[in-house]
């Protein structure tokens, strides 16, 4: 039989506390978000607002502000009423969540039309490739030693740990920093690379310094119009990107970013933000979004806000009132890169083929020289790829994308070019500019307020944007509803195994 006292103590249990813990909040699932706002519609705004949604439910209105296109670095441009890619042209095969996008969005890789490379120093061709493998791999290893496969195997060892991160999403972990994310990768080694030069890493795996002044800086400078000096893990970034392992989506890349927009049905408005004001609440802060659009001011309220436009780069400020910003400002600024989109015919004489029938490539890159104006020319397909069609012959007017540090003047392009229809020039604040001990920008600025685009300071490439909106989005979930154990876990790798 029970006490007095022991009844006493078991209706205090049944009673009193479950009365106080709803008055401390706790037992209480937390409300979901009401309103999202994503700034930014390139591929991180619109992967972020899918992502976001896929986690917190279709319930969630999510609104997206764009000042410019929504697509961002992925753009067309048209030429004879057909459409080339001005903007990021190709796609590594290892991106997944590139990949899981055109899978749920009923799109398609596009046709691929073969053609070859070849690496110009200003004068002449240092190095062609060929129709034969063999040739091409006798030619590197005559050129260059071995170079080239410790290249290779250096890429391989830094993708392979690259690749843990998608493991990683699947079973919800997020991290709060982009360095935190890093090291869960590869370990220190990983946050270091993204302190030291890839010409640095390289030479200290034994790759020899005339590959890396013929080879890589040709290729960082066809992808970021930079030198080597650029951090280590951007450059494994560019050099895994081997044309047999690229791609593209029929009708153009922008797709996916409009796609998943429309998917998610979220409310695009298209004004620039101005300022982010924060408003103490009860409960959780609450940020006023205030933007431009055409010739008024607007706002709107919102429970998280999540920034995929680039906060250091020029002609994106954004004023942040109310509150300090945590964040770290890196030591530099966006690196201006122009695409000029040409129609006409190459002056193939230039690049040592007085006979244009004779000219094989459908790509040059340029080492770092000052005799050369260009960093890489390339010879455009449209964006709808017809089955039977065909690269034009060299002696034929084509389009042809030119990228380089600045607008061609006329004499350039007369050097490049017999003549042409038209030129059409797109300037690109594409990338930071990359030097060496440049600190990573804050993941989380404030508590319902997160950075995306600051991950391209530890490397810039489209998917890099997919896997960075994928961790703000289980970030900010986890967060809200203080699911502490998904964040920032230790040795995941081994966690994961055990667990499975």
């Amino acid at each position: 039989m029970a006490s007095e006292g022991s009844i006493h103590h078991t209706m205090f249990l049944l009673v009193v506390l479950p009365a106080l813990l709803f008055h401390l909040g706790a037992g209480q699932p937390p409300e979901s978000p009401g309103r999202i706002a994503v700034i930014g519609a390139g591929i991180g705004g619109s992967a972020v607002t899918h992502f976001l949604q896929q986690q917190f439910g279709a319930q969630v209105q999510i609104d997206v502000y764009e000042a410019d296109r929504v697509g961002g670095r992925l753009a067309t441009t048209t030429v004879n009423n057909q459409q080339y890619e001005s903007g990021s042209a190709s796609i590594h095969s290892l991106n997944l969540h590139m990949q899981g996008f055109v899978k749920l969005l009923g799109l398609k890789h596009r046709k691929e039309v073969a053609g070859k490379n070849a690496i110009f120093s200003g004068e002449h061709l240092v190095l062609e490739e060929t129709d034969w493998y063999l040739l091409n791999l006798f030619r590197l290893w005559w050129h260059y030693g071995i170079s080239f496969l410790r290249l290779q195997m250096w890429v391989e060892e830094i993708m392979e740990k690259f690749m843990r991160i998608y493991k990683y999403q699947a079973h919800e972990y997020a991290f709060s920093t982009t360095e935190e994310l890093l090291r869960s990768l590869g370990g220190e080694h990983f946050v270091n690379m993204t302190q030291k030069s890839v010409a640095e890493s390289l030479q200290g795996i034994g790759v020899s310094q005339r590959f890396i002044d013929d080879v890589i800086s040709a290729v960082i400078r066809a992808s970021y119009g930079q030198s080597v000096a650029i951090p280590a893990l951007v450059g494994a970034m560019s050099l895994a990107g081997t044309p047999g392992n690229m791609w593209a989506i029929e009708g153009g890349n922008k797709l996916v970013c409009s796609g998943l927009l429309k998917m998610t049905k979220a409310n695009v408005i298209h004004g620039k933000v101005i300022a982010i004001c924060l408003h103490n609440s009860e409960k959780r802060p609450v940020y006023e979004v205030q933007y431009e659009q055409e010739d008024s001011i607007g706002s709107d309220f919102y429970d998280l806000v999540i920034i995929a436009a680039p906060l250091h780069k020029a002609g994106y400020p954004i004023s942040f009132l109310n509150f300090q910003l945590p964040i770290q400002q890196p030591n530099g600024t966006y690196h201006r890169v122009v695409s000029s989109v040409v129609h006409g015919y190459l002056n193939s004489s230039f690049f040592g083929f007085p006979d244009p029938k004779l000219f094989p490539f459908s790509s040059i890159l340029s080492v770092e020289s000052p005799d050369s104006s260009f960093h890489s020319l390339e010879s455009l397909c449209p964006v709808n790829v017809s089955v039977g069609f065909r690269r034009k012959p060299p002696q034929e007017a084509a389009v042809w994308r030119v990228l380089s540090a600045h607008p061609l003047d006329r004499k350039e392009l007369k050097t490049l070019f017999k003549s042409y229809y038209s030129v059409q020039v797109v300037e690109w604040q594409a990338f930071p500019s990359y030097g060496s001990s440049q600190s990573l920008p804050q993941i989380i600025m404030h508590d319902g307020l997160y950075y995306l685009s600051g991950v391209e300071w530890a490397a810039s490439s489209v998917e890099m944007s997919a896997v960075a909106a994928k961790n703000v989005a289980l970030l900010a979930f986890n967060r809200w509803y203080e699911l502490n154990e998904k964040i920032d876990q230790p040795d995941l790798m081994h966690k994961l195994k055990t667990e499975l």
